[in-house]
């Protein structure tokens, strides 16, 4: 199976999951709020924290009207126009390196993902370990190509894509040099729901893409999709997080708080162990816990030539006497021995 590393943490099948925390816009235009959010997420665990880079002008026009306002009633950003959202939301450019060197500093990767062509030259000048390519970009090919050729791991969501079109983007990354590829299953409902999440797809995905690494971007709320996706065999998880929701902010409806990511690490990595391997029989470390099972004892004295009764012997734990499943045909038998009460009954008692 697919193995690599993105920068000094490994991804693979037999490697624990690979948790990132996305910052996307929780930091709420504030510089101190990103730096508690990256102290936040290395606190909690987590092997990278993700930022998102563009501008408003770099990923929409400024204009209204048509699909540039939202007009969707059960949208969380339901009456905003696309480019006052994207002001909001975005990160200042002249913050990554900063938050990026703060990451490091905690023994965290840094990276982003890149919403064009520019984006990718300022990334990387600040020596990023890897890009995401978010699900409404993985039709954006000039970019996809622009990523594929600085020859890093790349991770791919196939929300709102279509399979053929999710082959087709992953098949053109591998066309321009892309060799390291994770592929998210992801639903791009802001927040998604257990019900849309279908990780039943997971193994699919990874019986179609062979050579890459499946993960799980999850805008759900809590952690559950994720620990169930790991059993799946995703072994990178993406969640976005923020310090309270009560902040409020542009995702923090669907945002995990610090117990909550710190939650995500723990219980994904007891997932991937607790799936260990095919065990039919029991085990070396269940030994000791054998002897605990139901035998039958003497449970009155018995003597010589005295048969062997419901009123004198019992299925009982410990189990070191003779099983359970020979007690039809002891019943009725004679003792061979005295027998005190306490005392496992043996073949070579009878």
């Amino acid at each position: 199976m697919k193995k690599f590393n993105i920068g000094h943490v490994s991804v693979g099948i037999n490697e624990k999951p690979f948790v990132i925390a996305e910052m996307s816009g929780n930091h709420n235009n504030d510089i101190g709020r990103a730096m508690e959010l990256v102290k936040a997420a290395a606190d909690a665990g987590a092997d990278a924290l993700k930022l998102q880079t563009y501008r408003a002008d770099t990923i929409t026009l400024d204009h209204s009207g048509g699909l540039f306002d939202i007009t969707d009633p059960k949208s969380l950003w339901h009456g905003r126009n696309l480019f006052e959202l994207y002001q909001e939301a975005h990160t200042p450019w002249e913050w990554h390196k900063e938050i990026f060197d703060y990451a490091n500093s905690l023994g965290m990767l840094g990276f982003s993902s890149p919403f064009d062509e520019s984006a990718v030259d300022f990334l990387e000048e600040l020596n990023v370990p890897a890009y995401k390519i978010a699900s409404f970009e993985s039709n954006h090919f000039p970019l996809l190509k622009k990523v594929a050729e600085t020859g890093k791991p790349i991770l791919i969501s196939s929300g709102t894509s279509k399979i053929n079109e999710l082959y087709e983007s992953v098949k053109y990354l591998q066309s321009c040099g892309a060799k390291n590829i994770i592929i998210f299953k992801c639903t791009s409902t802001y927040p998604a729901t257990p019900e849309n999440t279908n990780l039943r797809t997971i193994p699919v995905l990874q019986s179609i893409f062979e050579d890459c690494v499946i993960g799980l971007s999850d805008h759900t709320m809590g952690i559950g999709a994720s620990v169930a996706a790991v059993a799946l065999g995703a072994r990178v998880i993406e969640k976005h997080f923020t310090l309270r929701r009560s902040d409020g902010g542009v995702d923090s409806d669907f945002s995990l708080e610090p117990d909550e990511l710190k939650s995500l690490v723990v219980e994904t990595e007891r997932a991937f162990h607790a799936i260990g391997n095919i065990q039919l029989d029991s085990q070396k470390s269940e030994e000791k816990s054998r002897q605990f099972k139901r035998s039958i004892y003497v449970s009155q004295d018995i003597k010589v030539g005295e048969p062997f009764t419901k009123d004198n012997i019992k299925i009982i734990r410990p189990g070191d006497g003779l099983a359970p499943k020979f007690w039809e045909q002891v019943l009725g038998n004679v003792s061979k021995d005295s027998l005190k009460r306490g005392t496992p009954l043996k073949w070579e008692n009878i």
